[in-house]
């Protein structure tokens, strides 16, 4: 049961379904209630089949193409800290490039609701090391899936939930939210490259 519970804090972690939720409140800042539903339902579905694909696959694929884990978490927190810096710079350019190239519900839940906020490179590196196939039984990986999906279904009620809060705080202070959000995962990313590269070279 401890490892059990152990494992559930490490996928909530990682995932960051509260973390998600200012994310998801910059991406849908300009869709009607009905789009913000769909592209919340699309973006957990898109995360759950790529976190499923790499506990299944992930391991299987890194190494056949000789990628280490720390490569790929380097890789996963420049993409992230990109975000971030788009979200810290504000609207005004997401909404002019929005109005030119109008973006599906799709395109917005795959990117950057799906990847890498809630499948993140941390979520990502998460689910293949609590499935190493030299480690772990298979009863361990499909139970490390149950879990996975379980944090994902957190993660979407609170998108739900989260039209209700903007319209509470309004249009300044989901910007607000959006810029303080912004500044944490700029961190967050930074974190990620850093350890990556700790890892890579041997120097943690």
């Amino acid at each position: 049961m401890d490892e059990l519970i152990q494992e559930f804090a490490t996928v909530f972690t990682v995932v960051d379904p509260i973390g998600t939720v200012p994310v998801y409140l910059a991406v849908t800042a300009l869709l009607a209630p009905e789009k913000r539903r769909s592209v919340a339902i699309k973006a957990t579905l898109v995360a759950a089949g790529v976190l499923i694909g790499f506990l299944v696959l992930g391991q299987l694929v890194l190494d056949a193409i000789g990628i280490q884990l720390a490569d790929f978490q380097i890789a996963g927190g420049i993409i992230l800290f990109l975000f971030a810096l788009s979200m810290i710079f504000g609207h005004a350019k997401q909404e002019t490039e929005t109005e030119a190239i109008p973006r599906s519900d799709v395109e917005l839940a795959v990117y950057p609701l799906a990847i890498p906020s809630i499948a993140g490179p941390g979520a990502m590196l998460s689910v293949v090391v609590l499935t190493d196939n030299r480690t772990h039984p298979v009863m361990d990986q499909v139970t490390t899936g149950i879990i996975v999906l379980a944090v994902l279904s957190i993660t979407l009620a609170l998108m739900l939930a989260a039209g209700p809060i903007q319209r509470l705080i309004g249009n300044a202070g989901a910007a607000i939210v959006s810029r303080v959000m912004g500044l944490i995962l700029s961190a967050l990313a930074v974190s990620t490259v850093i350890t990556g590269i700790e890892s890579r070279f041997g120097l943690g």
